[in-house]
């Protein structure tokens, strides 16, 4: 079992539960409330700061030009697609620009952005794409669940959404992770035991933002 398989099956019921969230479901057959889509994407766009210089400190980490590259385009697309998604989504949901960019955080938004901060500050690869892995992998593994587009919800809010963490080029990103962090498994005991929580804190933190967005609507 690689470093990767290990560290989540040691969460598989906290990994499981987001995967299988209540709030995926909805999104996935398109019952999603609007109600509840404004409170996740207005709280999950506090976010973007904290990974755009995670992303940005994975480029300075590297240990290879190489893998600098692969996150220096991430980052590129990040701040196009996905960007142009939340924009896109605030204009149709008549979310003001006060409560886009400062509005009064849920504890789960709160201890996430602090947990990347935490990973961010430490400067230290395997820290820092443990959290990233635990984004992308769980979000690839929720959208995989949507099948082809054919089956997808048609509004384009729920729809896009999906299509973002569910297409080739994004599954390529999290297989990619994956190898980069199973070929950094940290030797020492001690410091593979602190990513190993930072791994599984990240993991608890996803079910949690889940919940918090289901509770709001």
């Amino acid at each position: 079992m690689s470093f990767a398989e290990e560290l989540r099956s040691s969460c598989a019921e906290d990994w499981d539960a987001a995967v299988g969230h209540g709030f995926v479901n909805r999104l996935l057959d398109g019952s999603l409330r609007d109600s509840v889509l404004r409170h996740y994407l207005v709280q999950d766009y506090q976010f973007c700061d904290a990974f755009v210089a995670l992303l940005g400190q994975a480029v300075a980490s590297a240990p290879s030009l190489s893998s600098r590259l692969v996150f220096a385009k991430v980052l590129g697309s990040f701040a196009s697609d996905e960007n142009s998604y939340f924009q896109d989504c605030f204009e149709e949901l008549a979310i003001p620009e006060a409560e886009r960019d400062n509005p009064e955080l849920t504890i789960a938004t709160r201890d996430f952005d602090a947990l990347m901060r935490r990973a961010l500050n430490t400067r230290t690869y395997p820290n820092i794409l443990a959290v990233l892995l635990v984004a992308e992998w769980l979000y690839a593994d929720w959208a995989a669940r949507a099948g082809g587009p054919d089956s997808w919800p048609t509004a384009p809010k729920h729809a896009e959404w999906i299509r973002l963490h569910n297409n080739p080029e994004y599954n390529a990103w999290v297989a990619w992770l994956r190898e980069e962090f199973n070929a950094v498994e940290p030797p020492d005991a001690v410091i593979r035991e602190r990513v190993k929580d930072t791994f599984t804190e990240a993991v608890r933190l996803e079910r949690a933002f889940f919940d918090s967005a289901i509770a709001a609507g």
